[in-house]
């Protein structure tokens, strides 16, 4: 990589900052040194460093290093900086690149386990002894995406645990002793840049769908109303519909259909096991959010469920925000959901938010455009109609987020999506149309996970110190007839085991609804589901469909280890069928 992008950005007729020039010896093969410097930037990180092949091997790592084995923190490859950079304390002006306080927190000697330091980076895993004052003990990097600037790897603490840093050894720095207060008072290196921050996370997508701070965007919103000043705002973006391209066979936008904003049957994807080994594929994020027809007429905003549920009231920051959106109509395919403390979608948060009132920040994943402006692009390639959707979002700022492509090599992401512990990936045919309410294989859907929706046809009574009710009973529908695929007892919280049974009671009935309870496998009652035992459960009418987690499908075709994670309201209990 070099220092030519590292120069790029600085002024050293204004900085402080060193410049680089004639590159040291290179140290004794497997070892050399490190620097760990405290950044109060944009937001509070660490940029660790390795002395590698004449520049110092950069990674910004937002929550430092970890300490307890087993542990992993998110750590973000940056440009190479000069070695000279490890003596660097000092301030960099805010509104310049990289503005704010550094202090260097830790340095000493590293060591590769291997003795090719150079080798082990570019294979994407350095597995480090580091000798520093504060950071003493074995760490390794491993490359988690890609293999150039803003590559992603994780730092693990791997061998035996470290003692956490002091609050004072937190903030003392390692070179002068002095606190970041002390550093940004005395000021006695400072530097301005000629160029201006960019913001970093325009530039990694898919960092923005995991990263663990969640900021709000503040945008400035055009608060006219007036019809004409609202389409110069879409020309000068290019999103009107005279400005779309992408149609099959040339057609221009005269010949794109005329359409009403309205409710569109969502296309669905195609659940598979193994990755197409051929076909021009595109590859998203995979959510656990309720999917959204988002239709927007001047300032009236619905937010449809799946089922047509009307949901505008219970999201009323995305309601705002698509009011905003530079175009007098549209509709819009995509997901709402809420973000746990590692960025990752949770749909328990989701419905914690509704069951127990918790105050979960939601955000709005745009994934499609199916009409703009009186025109239908349904019948546009993907390609294009998210390239419109992506100026349409441009400037919308959180909760809004456009949701694009991660890349188009399935298998690689899928190993890095399960090891975030993340949903999956959708897989979609570069150049294909809208099916409404269709399942073509254009879309398809690679879980990391075992999830899927079942219908609740009844629940236990509790027992011991449990309140309300010990389990639901879960099945799904096989040739219209509903087939029991789990006791699910797990995953409640004492809010929602009274919701529910709430919910529950005003569906109650007098029989079982499952074909096959009760039954016998091998001389066992199924799960312990006793003819006495029957008579004791509580029957449900089959309204209610729930979202579950498990480890497998048993030979027996049962449920093991079940986790309940929440109701869904956007599904319809006649369609739930066990997926393939």
């Amino acid at each position: 990589m070099g220092l030519a992008e590292y120069k790029a950005k600085r002024d050293f007729r204004k900085t402080a900052e060193p410049k680089g020039g004639k590159p040291l010896p290179k140290a004794v093969w497997g070892a050399s040194r490190f620097v760990i410097q405290k950044h109060d930037a944009r937001r509070l990180h660490y940029d660790f460093r390795l002395q590698m092949e004449g520049v110092l091997k950069s990674w910004a790592v937002p929550k430092g290093l970890p300490w307890k084995k087993g542990e992993k923190h998110l750590a973000v490859e940056v440009e190479d900086h000069p070695i000279e950079y490890e003596e660097f304390e000092g301030v960099i002006p805010e509104g310049n690149y990289g503005g704010g306080t550094v202090m260097v927190w830790d340095r000493g000697t590293y060591y590769v386990y291997g003795e090719q330091p150079t080798k082990s980076f570019q294979e994407g895993k350095l597995h480090l002894v580091l000798g520093g004052k504060k950071a003493k003990g074995e760490w390794t990097l491993v490359r988690i995406r890609g293999a150039d600037q803003k590559s992603q790897w994780l730092i693990l603490k791997t061998g035996a645990d470290a003692k956490p840093i002091s609050k004072k050894l937190e903030d003392q720095s390692v070179k002068t002793g002095r606190t970041m207060e002390q550093i940004a008072q005395d000021r006695d290196a400072e530097w301005e840049s000629n160029r201006e921050e960019k913001d970093a996370s325009a530039t990694s997508k898919f960092k923005a769908r995991i990263r663990t701070a969640i900021k709000k965007k503040e945008v400035g919103r055009n608060k006219q109303t007036d019809s004409g000043v609202g389409r110069d705002r879409r020309a000068r973006r290019g999103i009107t519909p005279e400005n779309i391209r992408g149609a099959p066979g040339g057609r221009d936008r005269s010949d794109l259909p005329s359409a009403k904003a309205r409710f569109i049957d969502p296309m669905k994807p195609r659940l598979v096991k193994d990755p197409p080994a051929a076909g021009d594929w595109i590859y998203e994020l995979k959510f656990d959010g309720i999917r959204l027809i988002v239709v927007k007429t001047n300032k009236k905003v619905s937010l449809l469920s799946r089922n047509k549920n009307e949901l505008a009231g219970r999201f009323p920051e995305i309601v705002e925000a698509v009011r905003n959106l530079p175009s007098r109509e549209c509709v819009i395919d995509g997901e709402v959901v809420a973000l746990d403390d590692e960025g990752r979608s949770s749909f328990q948060l989701l419905q914690a938010r509704e069951i127990e009132g918790r105050k979960s920040p939601v955000y709005f994943y745009a994934f499609d455009l199916l009409q703009l402006d009186g025109k239908s692009l349904i019948g546009l390639s993907l390609e294009a109609r998210k390239n419109v959707l992506q100026k349409l979002c441009a400037d919308a700022g959180d909760p809004i987020r456009y949701s694009g492509a991660i890349g188009e090599e399935a298998k690689p992401l899928l190993k890095e999506v399960k090891h975030r512990g993340l949903e999956g990936i959708i897989g979609k045919q570069r150049n294909s149309v809208y099916e409404p309410g269709r399942r073509s294989g254009a879309w398809i859907k690679l879980k990391c996970v075992n999830e899927q929706e079942f219908v609740i046809g009844g629940y236990t009574p509790p027992q011991g110190s449990r309140k309300h009710f010990g389990a639901i009973l879960v099945g799904y529908y096989k040739n219209k007839k509903l087939v029991f695929a789990s006791k699910v007892g797990t995953g409640f919280t004492a809010k929602s085991l009274a919701t529910l049974q709430r919910k529950f009671q005003q569906q109650e009935r007098e029989n079982c609804l499952f074909v096959d309870l009760p039954s016998k496998q091998n001389g066992q009652w199924v799960q312990a589901i006793t003819p006495s035992m029957m008579r004791k459960m509580h029957w449900v009418n089959p309204v209610f469909v729930c979202e579950i987690k498990f480890a497998e499908w048993t030979r027996d075709n049962k449920l093991r280890a079940p986790v309940f994670v929440g109701l869904r309201e956007d599904k319809k209990a006649s369609e739930v069928v066990r997926e393939a």
